[in-house]
């Protein structure tokens, strides 16, 4: 193994990406288990350590899927600032053109209910406990906050935006509000205490059963079905819609769109938040395997502003929430590494690893400007 190190390192000192990522990001190291660190660039911010032969193999191929499926076997380690080798991913590949091309086909074979069903439960269907770790204390909402300053706290960021949501939405005691994607109950429950008859649309058997419970613990107006949005059905319009991260699981804009024109009552309004790209579905393979799974993307502002223009929508308000967004990811990433042993020890080391290089993954992309973030508010004419 350590003549296939020594072809490594040669191999990674000649490449340009790395040398260009060494030169913008700072330097790193890297080492066998048993052996002498090699250093590159400057001082060293992290080292990845290879622990067996399959770690070694992966690396060679400079691939970002392969290199974090080693991780997260344990077959690769990385001892130190794992936020800064996030930061130098740009030094790995990441071609895989059939697998890239699969999303998109099998919704068309199987059907988009069908498929984002299959793969909903991949992300959303851990264990309640697992989510509550990390996530605020107060409401566990998995969309951003609106904070008023860095040192603000992840609860009272979540709360604002939940006001904030509601507010947008201007809606009365009694009034029917349709919730899409009810996650762990944050909007469900702030608005159901204020007198709203909320119905919460989920499709994972986790996060139904922790919404109905919550709802019959307080008695709250409200019900939750497990039911896709396009399946959905209700015996009148709503007066309001909030849909809180769910629409990098819409990637249909105009379907969408038609929707929730046929879901709302005229004057009623539609309050969105959510993550972005400037580029439609520019998802790595890794995050498509391992972290939200099927033919998602982050929202594409100008492509969906240009799908509203083509209706009767108003758009109110449009919102940059990139660096709200950043601080969320930061706070969930530290209350995921605060928590690291607890989870290891319940639900094992690859989880913690998954959703370590998803969140810390996260902050990165929204320092960077890789990710982008926005709120907006949509109106049906009367």
């Amino acid at each position: 193994m350590e003549s296939k190190f020594n072809r490594l390192v040669r191999a990674l000192q000649k490449r340009p990406a790395v040398i260009d990522a060494v030169g913008a990001a700072g330097g790193f190291s890297l080492r066998l288990k048993q052996g002498p660190a090699v250093n590159f660039g400057g001082a060293s911010d992290f080292t990845v350590v290879i622990n067996e032969p399959a770690g070694l193999s992966a690396l060679s191929t400079l691939d970002v899927t392969a290199a974090g499926e080693a991780y997260l076997a344990g077959a690769l380690d990385v001892e130190g600032n794992i936020a800064r080798l996030l930061a130098m991913r740009d030094m790995f590949s990441d071609r895989h053109p059939l697998r890239y091309l699969y999303r998109f086909v099998r919704p068309l074979l199987f059907g988009q209910v069908s498929t984002d069903k299959a793969h909903i439960a991949h992300h959303y269907d851990e264990d309640p406990d697992f989510f509550r770790l990390f996530l605020d204390t107060r409401h566990r909402c998995y969309s951003q906050g609106v904070f008023t300053g860095d040192d603000d706290t992840l609860e009272d960021a979540i709360t604002r935006k939940l006001r904030f949501a509601l507010d947008a939405i201007a809606v009365k005691p009694g009034d029917r509000v349709l919730d899409i994607g009810g996650g762990w109950g944050a909007f469900t429950e702030f608005a159901g205490r204020h007198g709203l008859r909320v119905t919460s649309l989920t499709i994972s058997q986790e996060s139904e059963a922790f919404i109905r419970d919550l709802i019959d613990r307080q008695q709250l107006p409200c019900e939750v079905r497990r039911e896709h949005l396009f399946e959905h059905r209700p015996e009148a319009p709503y007066d309001a819609i909030v849909n809180l991260g769910v629409t990098e699981h819409l990637p249909d804009y105009p379907g969408t769109l038609k929707l929730y024109l046929s879901l709302l009552r005229p004057g009623g309004r539609v309050y969105l938040d959510a993550s972005a790209a400037r580029t439609k579905h520019a998802v790595s393979d890794f995050f498509e395997r391992h972290i939200f799974r099927g033919n998602g993307s982050q929202l594409c502002l100008h492509e969906y502003l240009e799908a509203v223009s083509r209706t009767p929508f108003e758009i109110e308000t449009v919102l940059n929430d990139r660096h709200n967004y950043g601080l969320t990811c930061r706070a969930w990433a530290e209350r995921l590494d605060a928590h690291r042993a607890a989870i290891e020890a319940r639900w094992g080391r690859s989880l913690y690893r998954r959703f370590q290089l998803y969140l810390w993954g996260c902050v990165d992309g929204f320092d960077r400007d890789l990710l982008q973030a926005y709120r907006w508010v949509l109106r049906k004419p009367d």
